[in-house]
């Protein structure tokens, strides 16, 4: 079967790839399509460091092929959107509805798949979505309706569990405030439209890209800054929300020094492993904090379903969200695309 290895080196499209059967408490998915994540990206060019060789990808949905022991939720035909939270279900945290921070769901990965010589690959992110098929534990297999284009639902598993969630579940943006989102690539258009769901009143969207705006304001931007500095012109005391969705240590200073007091900086972007940031600690006092997060603090088998019905009622854009599909052997193009910022999402499919 085909997907994209990562060797260390660099990425290329194989066709001798073979995955395992499931196993207890898993499921095989046949992927239809998956989203291009800055986060591969990063596994590429060393942001994220991880072992290799590795299967890359976990943005996607597919069809559920066969599930092992003790699967019950997800049944052969059942069109599936994943997660990356291989989290176990029964820790105090996945106790608490806090899978997000299971041990077991943050940095071991499987080896689930082989080539024709024999040798043994990772799977990215627990998931693995740019393979033909992949094996994900059960908790990561999500039913969605059946009507919702996959190249679409692709697209809820990562970009839209982190960008909407960071809203409602991590910073919890009220009815009337203010949000500012610093970067209107995948993970800021589903922030910008989670502010929308929110009520916020004033979302500013802050690209350097001027071709961004139209979208940046379809997915709920009322206004739309070049530069953080701008932002002062609209929101003269600060604003009660500001989302760093780039990965830039002085993008997350700025993000700092925009808040109004009570405010709230929720860093979304990934820098560096190594990266180091700085914030004068007087900006903090007056209660401003500034918050990580990690997968939009989501717990996929609730959000993912709750997403994928917004959705039905027109009120989550997905298919907005798709710039381009291309066909996996295209691998090399749609990461050109991505890098140069000529895409939402770029999406491929098998």
């Amino acid at each position: 079967m085909r997907g994209v290895v990562f060797d260390g080196k660099g990425p290329r499209v194989v066709h001798d790839l073979e995955v395992r059967d499931p196993g207890p408490g898993e499921v095989l998915v046949a992927v239809a399509a998956a989203g291009l994540c800055h986060s591969d990206l990063s596994v590429i060019d060393g942001t994220i460091p991880f072992p290799v060789p590795v299967v890359l990808g976990h943005e996607g949905a597919g069809v559920v092929e066969s599930v092992g022991p003790g699967v019950t939720h997800v049944a052969p035909g059942d069109h599936v959107a994943l997660s990356t939270l291989a989290n176990c279900g029964t820790c105090a945290d996945c106790d608490r509805g806090r899978p997000t921070m299971c041990r077991a769901a943050i940095g071991r990965p499987g080896r689930p798949f082989r080539r024709e010589n024999g040798e043994r690959l990772f799977n990215f992110a627990s998931n693995s979505a740019f393979a033909q098929r992949t094996v994900v534990t059960a908790v990561q297999a999500v039913k969605i309706p059946d009507e919702i284009p996959l190249t679409s639902a692709a697209l809820i598993g990562c970009g839209v569990l982190t960008g909407v969630g960071a809203v409602l579940n991590r910073a919890r943006v009220e009815h009337g405030e203010s949000v500012v989102v610093i970067g209107t690539g995948g993970i800021g258009l589903n922030v910008l439209q989670g502010a929308r769901l929110a009520g916020a009143t004033t979302v500013v969207a802050v690209d350097n890209n001027p071709a961004k705006e139209p979208l940046a304001r379809r997915f709920g931007a009322t206004h739309f800054a070049a530069t953080p500095d701008a932002v002062r012109e609209i929101l003269p005391t600060g604003a009660d929300h500001a989302f760093e969705c780039v990965g830039s240590t002085r993008l997350i200073r700025q993000a700092v020094d925009l808040l109004d007091r009570h405010g709230q900086a929720v860093l979304l972007g990934v820098p560096p492993a190594d990266a180091e940031a700085a914030f004068r600690v007087s900006s903090l006092y007056l209660d401003k904090s500034i918050l990580g997060c990690r997968y939009g603090s989501a717990r996929p088998q609730r959000d993912i379903a709750r997403y994928a019905e917004l959705y039905r009622q027109g009120r989550l854009l997905l298919d907005e969200l798709v710039t381009r599909v291309y066909p996996v052997e295209e691998f090399a193009t749609a990461v050109d695309d991505a890098r140069g910022g000529r895409v939402a999402r770029a999406v491929l499919t098998f």
